[in-house]
């Protein structure tokens, strides 16, 4: 398991678009991938549970990931998480 906490830095935070990409990044993945925020814990890979979420720039969230590819996906999801 590979777990790392990320500060979003995308301006809009992450409303349906962002939310839309980052499912797309995170299903290129075969390992299973959540994103915590508080005491909520979401799927990556659903975009109705990455919605529910309600992130905002600024804010900290925790992604986790486990499996073949969790170091990758971890790292792809925290570059889009900082540099989009």
């Amino acid at each position: 398991m590979t777990k790392k906490t990320v500060t979003i830095e995308i301006s809009s935070g992450l409303e349906a678009r962002p939310i839309a990409m980052l499912v797309q990044v995170a299903s290129q993945f075969e390992s299973s991938i959540y994103v915590e925020c508080g005491n909520k814990r979401v799927n990556a890979k659903s975009i109705m549970g990455m919605m529910t979420l309600g992130l905002s720039a600024g804010e900290q969230v925790t992604v986790e990931a486990n499996g073949a590819d969790e170091e990758a996906a971890v790292s792809d999801i925290e570059k889009y998480l900082r540099n989009n």
